[in-house]
């Protein structure tokens, strides 16, 4: 099993070789619940990222990666028109 600093620059180079900054086009056709479902796991990786070595490669993404995925995030929601949705949903749960 490697240490979490192996990984580390594992992931590092994985990021780095080339082709990596290369945009691709996906395309997906998901029901609303799917997108609504996707977007709670997103959001619960990146509320998730701050606990460290749990997180694996997750713990390791930079800001600048997390800020793009929470942008991916809200496009998603924007595209299913379930922004406002996702956002009174929000505020009922109660985080602790």
């Amino acid at each position: 099993m490697l240490s979490a600093k192996d990984v580390a620059i594992v992931y590092e180079t994985l990021l780095s070789s080339p082709g990596m900054n290369e945009v691709v086009k996906v395309a997906l056709n998901l029901p609303r619940k799917q997108v609504l479902v996707l977007s709670k796991i997103i959001e619960a990786g990146i509320e998730a990222k701050g606990d460290g070595e749990k997180n694996g490669w997750l713990s390791m993404a930079d800001e600048s990666v997390m800020k793009e995925i929470a942008g991916i995030n809200a496009d998603l929601l924007q595209k299913a028109g379930l922004s406002e949705m996702n956002e009174r949903i929000g505020t009922l749960i109660v985080k602790s």
